[in-house]
This record gives C-alpha cells, sequence and structure tokens, in this order.
C-alpha cells in the first residue's frame, strides 16, 4: 500500500500541520568526499557530528547521488516533510533505529515500484526517486504505519510526495516536482536524518 500526499497549491494549508525545517539540529560542518564515478554518479559521504547549529544547504547539482549504508544498519522511516527556505525546498526523513542509512538518489522518467517495475501514480513532470538503504518497515520497528508526510510548507514546484515502502532492506520515496532542479543529499546524527535540498532558485 503505497501512501501519496499530492498538494493542490489552493488547500496547501487544509487539515496539515506546517512544518519548521530550518530548526536546529545536532551536526558538524559537513565533510563530503564527491567522486564521480565511470556511470557519472556522484559519491557523496556527509560526516556527522554533535555540533548543534542549522545544516547548511550543500552543492547541488541534478547527478544521482550514491552511499552505501554502514552495517548493521536497522532503520524506520519516521517523518517525511517538505519545507521552503529561502532558494531551495528542504525534504527531511526522519530516521529511527541504529545504524548509518545509505542511498541512491536519481531523477527518473516514469515513477515505478523498483522492485516489481509497477508504474506508481506520482503528480508532476520531474521525479525524484529516493532510495533509503539499511531500512526495516516500520512494523519491524514497533512504529505504527504508515509514516506521516507533510509537504504543506514547500515551494509550488513541489506537487506531491509517495511513499512506495520497504522491500528487502530499502525503503523508496518518489519526489513530484513540476520541474527537475539541482539538489544535494546530506546525513545528520541525534536525530538520525536523510536531507534532501532542491533549489528553488
Amino acid at each position: 500500500m503505497f501512501l501519496s500526499v499530492g498538494l493542490p497549491r489552493a488547500a496547501a494549508g487544509t487539515g496539515l500541520a506546517a512544518v519548521a525545517c530550518a530548526a536546529a539540529v545536532a551536526v558538524s560542518a559537513c565533510a563530503t568526499d564527491a567522486a564521480p564515478m565511470r556511470d557519472g554518479t556522484e559519491t557523496v559521504a556527509a560526516k556527522l557530528g554533535g555540533t548543534p547549529g542549522p545544516v547548511a544547504p550543500a552543492s547541488m547539482d541534478q547527478s544521482p547521488k550514491t552511499l552505501r549504508p554502514e552495517p548493521p544498519a536497522q532503520l524506520a522511516v519516521g517523518d517525511v516533510t517538505v519545507a521552503s527556505h529561502g532558494g531551495y525546498d528542504r525534504l527531511v526523513v526522519t530516521l529511527h533505529g541504529a545504524g548509518q542509512p545509505g542511498w541512491f538518489v536519481d531523477y527518473v522518467p516514469s515513477p515505478m515500484q523498483e522492485t516489481i517495475g509497477k508504474p506508481i501514480k506520482v503528480a508532476g513532470n520531474a521525479f525524484l526517486n529516493i532510495n533509503i538503504d539499511g531500512t526495516v518497515s516500520r512494523a519491524e520497528a514497533g512504529l505504527a504505519s504508515p509514516a506521516p508526510i507533510d509537504i504543506s510548507a514547500a515551494s509550488s514546484n513541489v506537487v506531491d510526495l509517495v511513499n512506495v515502502g520497504t522491500i528487502d532492506d530499502r525503503t523508496q520515496l518518489i519526489l513530484g516536482l513540476r520541474t527537475a532542479a539541482p539538489y544535494s543529499v546530506q546525513l545528520t546524527s541525534d536525530p538520525t536524518r536523510l536531507i534532501i535540498d532542491i533549489s528553488t532558485s
């Protein structure tokens, strides 16, 4: 069962709590090791730390971004929010459990459930496919399902967000956009959060 939250702009505030994603979280300055691979994939490793402060956006582009998880990772997806900031939208996936997740993020021409190749209905013209590795289902983690999703505070470029589900240690999300834009991926700790910033400038 997929959880989809579409956002007609005329009803952006209906029944949804606005989320301020610029709240301080425990992080250090990101140490990013970007290495283009032969297939064009960019590997980005965001190091973690314990210095409180806002998370600044990292360098953005439209290339695929990936990082392997650090085993053993047993994380479940918690709240998922998207909020607009000056010059970018920020998608925050809060993760509960132990370990460090991995990810593979890329634009795809058509939204699909990757495990079976099934088309997924997602509003928008551009689709950012987000795979989070090292994850378990919310049921396995003892959490209520489905995971809360809130995109009410996003810019007009964000029109939908679908949680496709968790299979074989991978959770798939698809973000529906009006227009593809450069983006970045970072990871923070205390709490563990995957942060994806999408340029609006």
